[in-house]
């Protein structure tokens, strides 16, 4: 190569870069309109990939590809009816109860300003009451159980793309050998893919189910009212990264403080279960299981519930780090993109294979 290519070359960088930043605009652009759209379908996705364990584990002892699809999607589907019925029993009760709930509350509060008048401390009533009227606080949790009713809405339209994509995923071997001329290196990064994003959604949605668990067992123990509402709750945001656990603990901590037989002491109880129960799972358990390679750096897993929360909504958050664990598996799976995924993950990982380093066991795709 002479210097006038290599000039040439260089010349081009720029050109390319900014054709791709715009490229980047578009799609984020694009993801943010849709995201009414894309939610369920990425929902769904993650479910079904979720789902083709318990199919092919039926495969493999006998059952045919279809009659396993049928089986896993009817067990999944009378677990969620049953869960369902028992969490809307909860949140009707709740909602029923919120008006007394706001009435403690507001007695709390008036006794927090009766004890700093005591204290000396002048204050403004009317001003303080604006900054920390319980009324704004109250509402943030019919808004949280209407995002609530807002997915279960969207649930039945997920369970229809679960459907077909496990129907769809039977003949996808088949359609990738017979688009492409030579399927054999797209099957195996796709493999390694497939095999390293099922591991990392089961042991993480099995990290959530245990949360969601303990935390039911905490909520009886300390007497919580609605402990199946709380329990769900903390399955559901333990999927949301460094906040997550926070924002669970948040409701049930406030309404075994102003019940009656709660009070400051049970709180703090409480609150310390909730710490206790996350540090554990998702400082000690969940590392050694996954291992450091299907990690995040503490930053790029912040950013992305920043990102995602603000390209997806209230989803994005929820899928923050799914998609971003997926994206670096699958940068990982392609040798001219591992040094992105490299960047994404903590340091000193080792690389994500599907049979190298005992990180992801051997399974069907």
């Amino acid at each position: 190569m002479n210097d006038e290519d290599i000039d040439e070359a260089a010349s081009t960088i720029p050109l390319n870069l900014t054709l791709a930043l715009a490229a980047l605009v578009v799609i984020i652009g694009g993801m943010k309109l849709g995201a009414s759209l894309l939610v369920p379908l990425l929902l769904s996705l993650f479910i079904a990939v979720i789902c083709t364990s318990p199919v092919h584990w039926l495969h493999r002892r006998g059952v045919g590809l279809r009659m396993s699809v049928w089986l896993t999607l009817l067990v999944i589907g009378l677990l969620l009816s049953l869960l369902g019925l028992l969490l809307v029993n909860s949140v009707n009760t709740f909602a029923e109860e919120l008006p007394g709930l706001e009435s403690q509350l507001y007695d709390h509060y008036l006794s927090i300003l009766n004890w700093l008048a005591g204290m000396g401390v002048s204050i403004r009533p009317e001003r303080f009451s604006e900054w920390l009227d319980p009324t704004q606080a109250t509402q943030l949790i019919p808004a949280l159980l209407g995002e609530v009713g807002n997915v279960l809405m969207q649930s039945l339209i997920v369970a229809l793309l679960v459907v077909f994509l496990l129907f769809e995923t039977l003949n996808f071997r088949e359609k990738v050998s017979q688009a492409l001329l030579n399927p054999a290196p797209s099957l195996q990064r796709f493999n390694e893919f497939s095999l390293t994003l099922k591991r990392y959604l089961a042991v993480k949605t099995l990290i959530s189910l245990v949360t969601g668990v303990l935390v039911w067992i905490s909520c009886k123990i300390l007497s919580v009212d609605f402990p199946l509402l709380w329990a769900t709750l903390a399955f559901g945001l333990n999927y949301i990264p460094n906040i997550g656990s926070v924002l669970a603990a948040v409701p049930p901590v406030l309404l075994l403080l102003v019940s009656p037989q709660g009070g400051v002491f049970p709180a703090m109880l409480l609150a310390g279960s909730y710490l206790g129960i996350n540090f554990v799972l998702g400082n000690l358990v969940e590392p050694r299981v996954m291992g450091r390679a299907l990690g995040l750096s503490t930053f790029v897993a912040f950013l992305s519930l920043v990102v995602w929360g603000w390209i997806l909504g209230t989803g994005g958050l929820l899928l923050s780090v799914l998609l971003t664990m997926t994206l670096k598996i699958a940068l990982d799976s392609h040798p001219q993109t591992r040094w992105m995924a490299r960047l994404l993950g903590p340091a000193h990982e080792r690389p994500v294979t599907a049979s190298g380093g005992g990180q992801t066991p051997q399974a069907d795709a």
